[in-house]
């Protein structure tokens, strides 16, 4: 493994410590509140956010943060870091340990380095540009099928239950008809990007997300060999969007079926 950037080292320490404080407050009871609609905020997340934007601040005193619960510096800063203190709140809630924090550092727009950690398992996964992605230190690499029907495809619903949930479920059915294996939700679309990385999913699609949910897993793709665009084939701008991840074989394939 090659050594690590101090941004990459840095991230990595940062999510640790917000993982150890969700498990924490796991462990000692948490407080949900409703960020409207079926959106929901827990002050864990706000602990963890807290925690990681007070380490930014302290370390890179001149860079901007984008992050969910109350950051929103300037997108098109020249050193920015993009943090997700709680992704996949619901399971967090619900006690289902699958739930991660993310962090990812850019640099003129471009990725440079991102971590996504889970706590409950003590999975990290890294990326670094050109360097490559790595499972708990060990490199990884996307898989290589190249027919539909030899993979699984991960999907994330929105919170809208109306247009954009009909979409969802209309590509998912088109999905099955092309013989895929399954269909597999998780509720945390950072550890789906993962899955992608991993070679456990040939592709992953949801149709919005915002910045700190793919910042780090759209690196963390990349760097394993796969392919992420908007759900129309463009390059993933900062701001909410679409998001298609795949082992980049079968982009195309994938592209057809869930372009909105």
């Amino acid at each position: 493994m090659t050594s690590n950037s101090h941004q990459l080292t840095f991230a990595i320490d940062v999510a640790k410590s917000a993982g150890q404080i969700l498990m924490d407050y796991l462990d000692h009871g948490i407080q949900i509140q409703s960020k409207g609609g079926v959106d929901i905020v827990s002050d864990a997340d706000l602990a963890s956010e807290k925690a990681i934007v007070e380490a930014i601040h302290s370390t890179y005193p001149g860079h901007q943060i984008l992050a969910e619960e109350g950051y929103a510096d300037q997108r098109e800063a020249e050193h920015l870091w993009i943090v997700d203190p709680l992704d996949g709140t619901i399971n967090y809630a619900h006690e289902i340990p699958h739930f991660a924090i993310s962090i990812a550092y850019y640099y003129q727009g471009k990725p440079v380095c991102g971590v996504i950690y889970n706590p409950a398992r003590d999975d990290l996964y890294s990326a670094e540009c050109g360097k490559g992605a790595f499972g708990n230190g060990q490199p990884v690499h996307v898989g290589q099928q190249e027919n539909l029907a030899e993979v699984l495809v991960g999907v994330g619903f929105y919170y809208d239950r109306g247009a954009m949930m009909r979409d969802t479920l209309k590509s998912v059915e088109t999905l099955f008809t092309k013989q895929i294996r399954g269909i597999r939700r998780f509720g945390t679309a950072a550890l789906d990007l993962v899955q992608v990385g991993l070679g456990r999913y040939g592709a992953f699609f949801e149709y919005e997300l915002s910045p700190w949910d793919f910042a780090a897993g759209r690196l963390f793709v990349e760097e394993a060999g796969g392919q992420i665009t908007t759900c129309s084939g463009d390059p993933l701008p900062l701001e909410k969007t679409s998001v298609l991840a795949s082992n980049g074989k079968l982009h195309q394939s994938v592209l057809d079926i869930v372009r909105r």
